[in-house]
This record gives C-alpha cells, structure tokens and sequence, in this order.
C-alpha cells in the first residue's frame, strides 16, 4: 500500500520543486531587469547614446531580455522585459520578469540638456 502512495507522492514533489525553482529564477531576472533598467536610463540621462546605454543594460539584464528606451526632453523612460521561466509560461504575462525606470535628463554648465 505504501509503495502506491509513494508512487503518487513523486511526481507531486517534483512539481512543487520544479515550480519553486522557477520562481525563484524569475524573481532573480526581475531583480536583473530593474537593475539593468536602472543603469541604462542613467546612461542615457548623463547624455550616452541608446546604443551605448542598451550595451550597458544589456550586460546586467537576463539573458534574451529586450531593452526599450524612450528619450524625451526632460525624461528618459527604459523598459527591460526578460522571459518566463519554461515551468512559468502557462501564467502568460503575469510571469513575464521586466524593470522600468525613469531618469531626469542631466544638464550641461550652460543648462541644455546633455546630447547623446
């Protein structure tokens, strides 16, 4: 009788456990898209071009994340959207790991807006 439980037990542990693991690895990604957004935003803010400021992000983003930046002329705005875990996928976009951040664009001495 023992053995058919231990049977059923298996698999369920083992679920629990995948589900875990990749929970814990999209928090890390999340983790990793704030920080990478963060970075890129400055980059951009301290007057660097996107291509300069996506090298920076990318570098500290999960690997395959995409890098959105939006310049305006007081604000820098960047998006870092990763990927689901593979375990994850079935919960769509609430599983999707992104950061955002938002920068102040730095002035120069005469007070224009640095330019990239």
């Amino acid at each position: 009788m023992a053995t058919a439980e231990f049977a059923v037990a298996i698999p369920a542990v083992a679920l629990v456990l995948v589900l875990s693991l990749s929970a814990v690895m999209t928090v890390l990604d999340q983790v990793r898209c704030v920080d990478a957004a963060r970075a890129a935003a400055r980059a951009v803010a301290r007057g660097d071009d996107t291509s300069a400021a996506r090298m920076v992000g990318g570098r500290l983003a999960p690997p395959g994340a995409g890098i959105d930046i939006r310049r305006g002329m007081e604000l820098v705005e960047v998006e870092v959207r990763g990927s689901p875990a593979p375990a994850l996928r079935w919960l769509g976009e609430r599983a999707v790991p992104r950061g955002r951040a938002v920068a102040q664009v730095e002035l120069d001495a005469s007070g224009q807006a640095a330019q990239p």
